[in-house]
């Protein structure tokens, strides 16, 4: 019945208008004077009142709050188990530090490699800070139309593009952002052009936006070297939109980018000089208007991306069950910002395509009908295919650094075990910060795409077996977790660790975790017909990709039993389709 109302309301919506514009943000709220650094304690996040943010939704069936849209939405579409594999397009102004993850906070932190890079580059933090960064980069050879076909090539059925990171720099031709790539350093629509390649080549794309913490993440701006012939002098943080008069910035409130100083609060100088950790949990009690405000502007830019460029799927960043819970990644404030931006994107789906086949990532919410989680980095211990998830991961780090380990056999074996697990998989490979690929990475992604024309058969549209692998004497061994590089790239397999998937064709397909010899014996223990885990005994076993003679095998009691061809011209790993 839900579904039936639903295509209706699609049908009887297209006819309607869109809705009307977003709103007008009113002027950034006074901040009250400061205190002394961590001399004022948080609010109670768990007893706040969550503030409701006064914003329009676009109409439609979908209502702001998590019981709406969890009896509305119909659920994941079917295109995101059939694409299964995506490029996470993780790229933006910190590429420009060339020193990994983070740059444009920890350039503000002495004896860290983006300090040392930015010093090298600009000069010192409190003379040429991060808005210089911004006016100064420009990936001029970034052309999304060609990488967006050698990611085609590379298997890749759909994007993750970044609209704007922690650094508070929206990507795009931004309504409620100044600071932006239209106005400043490429002066270019970057998720524009992204946005306009992905559709053109066929694949989906969603977009990332990870400025909820932004208020919080960049305190280091608002410090200064506490040593060394610079010591005292603040870095440009404290910058004010008087301040800009005359300098290449004026007319620029750098209050828009780098956020209000909060370090009265306890545990936040602390917490920002870590190399990941959110301040205590709590509310900032004497910033609530600029909290709300905040909180809005978060929303809107949200919506304008999705007005405007009407992408497959959102992602939010975080650590917390929700963006502005009070906890976490959310410390702050508590608001109802990510339902509003949730039930908006399903209404404006509903009325521009007849029907919604879109989803939201809010990392680390429970499980819930409307949302799609993920795992970062990390490799579950067995099959969770209760609710859909999204395994992510970089290629040495989430932007660019030139020591990175580039081997196209990390990817796949990364992509079978999570795909083995009943996931689907988002690999970051980050660009330089002209926007090109090193040779390292091209190479590694079109030996991924030989490897996916060969195999893809047992990826796309798979699921988990009832198994998701096994090992020697039934010791299930995984890749490393983390960032992919030189441990993933050395860790070894052996003849005995496979992967399994069932594929759209109704297929199991057993993945080798490397490449065999020619004549070797192999034994699948969980094929066996004591076992009896397929539901009937083997009729055929073929090796995807093999053209030559049929292959030699036998099912016995505690095993299938193959032996591999003469010639084994393969890489990585290969897929025995068995029915």
């Amino acid at each position: 019945m839900k579904t039936t109302t639903l295509a209706l309301a699609g049908i009887l919506a297209t006819a309607l208008p869109v809705h009307a514009a977003l709103p007008v943000l009113g002027p950034m709220p006074a901040v009250p004077a400061k205190l002394a650094p961590d001399s004022a304690t948080m609010g109670d996040w768990r007893t706040a009142p969550a503030v409701h943010l006064d914003l329009p939704v676009t109409d439609g069936p979908f209502q702001p709050t998590w019981d709406s849209i969890a009896q509305h939405y119909p659920g994941t579409p079917a295109w995101l188990r059939e694409a299964k594999f995506g490029i996470w397009v993780h790229f933006g102004p910190q590429a420009a530090g060339m020193s990994g993850d983070w740059y444009a906070r920890r350039l503000y932190v002495p004896g860290t490699s983006a300090y040392a890079s930015h010093l090298k580059a600009y000069g010192h933090p409190s003379e040429t800070g991060y808005k210089e960064v911004l006016r100064d980069w420009n990936p001029r050879k970034l052309d999304p139309a060609r990488l967006t076909a050698l990611y085609k090539e590379a298997g890749a059925r759909f994007l993750l593009i970044q609209g704007v990171h922690h650094d508070n720099f929206d990507l795009w031709d931004s309504r409620y952002q100044p600071w932006n790539a239209k106005r400043l350093g490429p002066k270019r629509d970057l998720l524009g052009e992204w946005a306009a390649a992905a559709k053109a080549s066929g694949l989906r794309y969603g977009v990332a936006f990870h400025h909820e913490y932004t208020w919080w993440w960049w305190q280091t701006a608002f410090g200064s070297d506490p040593t060394g012939p610079f010591a005292g002098k603040p870095y440009d943080g404290a910058l004010t939109l008087a301040d800009g008069k005359g300098q290449w910035w004026e007319g620029l409130d750098p209050r828009l980018l780098y956020g209000p100083d909060l370090r009265e609060y306890k545990g936040v100088t602390a917490a920002a000089h870590t190399d990941w950790q959110p301040p205590p949990a709590g509310i900032f009690s004497r910033h609530g208007a600029y909290a709300e405000w905040y909180a809005k502007r978060w929303a809107l830019r949200m919506m304008d991306v999705v007005e405007h460029y009407d992408p497959d799927f959102i992602y939010t960043d975080g650590t917390s069950d929700q963006p502005f819970s009070g906890n976490g990644t959310g410390t702050g404030m508590k608001s109802d910002a990510m339902q509003l931006v949730m039930a908006d994107f399903y209404n404006r789906t509903l009325k521009k395509r007849g029907k919604v086949d879109t989803f939201s990532i809010v990392k680390f919410h429970p499980k819930f009908n409307g949302t799609v989680s993920t795992e970062e980095g990390s490799i579950p211990q067995g099959i969770r295919n209760d609710a859909p998830w999204i395994a992510e991961t970089a290629v040495g780090d989430w932007y660019y650094a030139p020591w990175f380990t580039y081997d196209s056999g990390a990817m796949i074996r990364y992509l079978l075990e999570q795909v083995a697990r009943d996931g689907n998989v988002a690999i970051c490979i980050s660009p330089l910060p002209d926007g090109s690929l090193d040779e390292g990475s091209i190479r590694m992604l079109k030996e991924v795409g030989a490897w996916m024309r060969v195999n893809g058969q047992g990826i796309y549209g798979s699921k988990a077996w009832v198994r998701l692998g096994e090992g020697e004497d039934g010791k299930l061994r995984t890749l490393p977790a983390g960032k992919l590089g030189k441990e993933q790239a050395d860790f070894a397999f052996g003849p005995h660790d496979f992967r399994f998937t069932v594929g759209r064709d109704g297929s199991l397909y057993a993945f080798t975790m490397m490449v065999p010899k020619p004549g070797t014996t192999l034994k699948i223990t969980s094929l066996g017909s004591r076992a009896n885990l397929l539901g009937k005994p083997v009729t055929s076993v073929s090796l995807v990709g093999h053209e030559g003679a049929p292959l030699a095998w036998r099912q016995d009691a505690d095993g299938l039993v193959i032996t591999t061809p003469p010639e084994m011209p393969f890489a990585t790993a290969v897929a025995f389709n068995i029915r």
